[in-house]
């Protein structure tokens, strides 16, 4: 257990930093000492990191599990499952993890409570990618210090308080009751990886900086700095009033001379608008987006085809998700399923139970009559090869008839 909050504190860092990104909290650095210090209390926010989670999120809409042989679905509809599924979706996407908490009520019935991958860690079975060993913070003061903490073995989870045991329960699941849901996991980083990379965080600083430098480039832009060439000695000249006054009495001296007045060029905004767009096709370079997410709108509205044509980098990356996230889902319903029953089911027992994800894009109204027309060839050429969950799967609609 030591080893493992060892491990938690060393990552915890770089979960609070992708929160800061994901929540707009976090400061720009500046480069140079240009701005003046009278206007460095201005500030900026860009929420193109949020934007590139929520976008993903949003799309990644779980439905159902298929071949159901123990009842999962029951499972997760007795536990809020549409704000468990959300919850756990974009809190992995943000932190690379987020983990699934299986406990039991007072009835023995198995409740599911997502906890963020600042508060949880373990050590994964690469072949299953459950945990044979976990940590976690259940609950926190307003220090963020430690109240509550769990240790999770197979066929035990241990409660502390304070540094203390005070409960301990016994299951019958060959895991640990802490489930890693994971975006993006390879052999070198088993727990996967932040959507909101160290590009996405480096570009959003440098749009932040260019956001303040318009700021205080609006100063002058808004009111152009004014002139006067060949004013006496003598005449009185008021600063402030030459700022705010619409009209200046400037009268000829002993000799007929008068002074000559003149204002300097404004300076441009263009330069800002330009470098925010570069900055704004590299953010959506990397994250799948177009720059009409970004808040750039290049074209007039598109349709659902050309939708899903200009996010294709999207769909493929939400499809990769919805792979490693069924993943874990289909684990918390395992672990579940042995909590309810009282039984030590073996892994293999659930292989044909599937994940089922609905569409990532909605069908509008031409898409499914395009849809409906190749259902109808592939059915006369193959009698019955499409049936209503793969038209479920292709367009989200769910029939109305009995069967």
């Amino acid at each position: 257990m030591q080893y493992l909050k060892r491990k938690l504190n060393s990552k915890k860092t770089r979960v609070a930093t992708r929160y800061l990104y994901y929540e707009m909290k976090n400061s720009a650095n500046d480069l140079s000492d240009i701005i003046p210090e009278r206007l460095k209390w201005l500030s900026a926010v860009v929420g193109w990191c949020a934007k590139s989670v929520d976008t993903l999120a949003d799309r990644l809409v779980f439905d159902e599990f298929a071949g159901d042989e123990f009842y999962f679905n029951e499972i997760f509809r007795l536990n809020n499952i549409d704000i468990l599924f959300d919850s756990a979706i974009l809190s992995a996407l943000i932190s690379s993890c987020s983990f699934i908490y299986v406990g039991r009520d007072d009835d023995g019935y198995p409740f599911l409570q997502v906890i963020d991958g600042g508060s949880a860690t373990g050590i994964m079975d690469s072949v299953t990618n459950l945990l044979t060993e976990g940590y976690a913070v259940l609950e926190k003061d307003q220090y963020e210090k430690p109240i509550l903490e769990a240790y999770f073995r197979p066929y035990q989870t241990d409660y502390y308080k304070n540094g203390k045991i005070v409960d301990s329960m016994k299951h019958s699941a060959p895991y640990a009751l802490l489930v890693p849901i994971i975006y993006r996991p390879d052999a070198k980083r088993p727990f996967g990886r932040s959507r909101i990379s160290r590009t996405c965080m480096s570009v959003t600083q440098s749009a932040m900086r260019t956001l303040r430098r318009s700021e205080v480039s609006a100063e002058f832009y808004s009111v152009p700095q004014k002139y006067v060439l060949g004013l006496s000695e003598d005449a009185e000249f008021n600063n402030k009033k030459a700022a705010l006054s619409n009209f200046l009495n400037f009268t000829k001296d002993e000799d007929g001379d008068k002074p000559t007045v003149g204002q300097f060029q404004q300076q441009s905004m263009m330069p800002y608008v330009e470098q925010l767009k570069m900055l704004a096709s590299i953010f959506a370079g990397e994250t799948g987006l177009t720059t009409d997410d970004l808040g750039f709108s290049t074209s007039n509205p598109a349709s659902s085809e050309a939708i899903k044509a200009s996010h294709e980098n999207l769909r493929l990356t939400a499809r990769k998700a919805q792979r490693s996230f069924g993943t874990g889902f289909l684990n918390a319903g395992y672990l579940a399923a042995c909590v309810r029953d009282n039984m030590g089911y073996e892994r293999k027992a659930f292989c044909n139970i599937k994940p089922v994800w609905l569409p990532i894009f909605e069908p509008d109204a031409s898409t499914l009559g395009v849809i409906g027309d190749a259902i109808l060839k592939i059915n006369q050429a193959a009698p019955g090869f499409l049936g209503a969950g793969n038209i479920k799967q292709l367009t989200g609609l769910e029939s109305d008839s009995d069967e």
